[in-house]
């Protein structure tokens, strides 16, 4: 999420210092949860990633997806349990049968677990339908595993804006294709993004994705979220 113009006026929770709840350091660098006001926000390296004032954009990246499929029993793969907005979004569901998050982060699934972010996620992660898998994203998908109707992925703050430099490959023609063999054939990929990005759409048309699509939800200040769209053809 970007930051707004400089003539915004602050909301009060803005203005608020934040407190550090916790703070790791991990095999990709520190990961740092703080609390202000009444939200709590995680900043992973010193990049800000996400906060619990709103999730319409992580709500979408879900519904989107689904959206454009059929059926019930379908499987869902989210890459990256940050606040828990997406999972808690999609356990809510009945339509999805499986549901696989993606967490390289252990202190992110312990604040979810035992942590302050267990409000968040809504008691998902003890859902019968989900399983956590606790790697990073961009290894998982490369790798051998299963197929899924859908990917919705958020680990960055966009293709354009990485939290660390490994994350790139997701978006460039190897993490592409890997996510196409990793989705049924009429599956969708969706990708969340604090920004829009028309090299990423001509990058999902390169890579052989047809339907690319990209949803757009206002935010206070700034440009809005997206959520990038395609489809694997049938």
């Amino acid at each position: 999420m970007t930051a707004g113009p400089t003539t915004a006026t602050p909301s009060r929770e803005d203005l608020e210092a934040p407190v550090t709840v916790d703070r790791r350091e991990g095999p990709y660098g520190e990961v740092v949860l703080r609390r202000r006001g009444a939200h709590y926000e995680i900043i992973a390296n010193g990049c800000f990633l996400m906060d619990t004032a709103d999730g319409r954009s992580e709500r979408l990246l879900v519904q989107a997806a689904l959206d454009r499929l059929t059926g019930d029993g379908r499987s869902v793969l989210i890459g990256g349990l940050g606040v828990g907005f997406s999972l808690a979004y999609a356990a809510a569901e009945p339509r999805w049968g499986r549901i696989a998050v993606v967490e390289r982060e252990s202190a992110i699934v312990d604040w979810h677990r035992t942590g302050p972010l267990a409000a968040f996620s809504a008691g998902a992660l003890a859902d019968p339908r989900v399983e956590v898998v606790r790697a990073d994203l961009v290894a998982h998908l490369t790798g051998d595993g299963p197929r899924y109707d859908a990917l919705c992925l958020d680990i960055d703050n966009g293709p354009d804006w990485t939290v660390t430099e490994g994350n790139a490959g997701l978006y460039g023609p190897d993490g592409l294709a890997a996510c196409l063999r990793r989705l049924e054939p009429g599956g969708v990929l969706a990708v969340w993004s604090a920004r829009p990005s028309a090299a990423f759409e001509q990058a999902l048309r390169t890579a052989g994705f047809a339907e690319v699509d990209t949803l757009e939800v206002a935010v206070e200040r700034g440009v809005p979220d997206v959520v990038h769209l395609a489809r694997r053809a049938r």
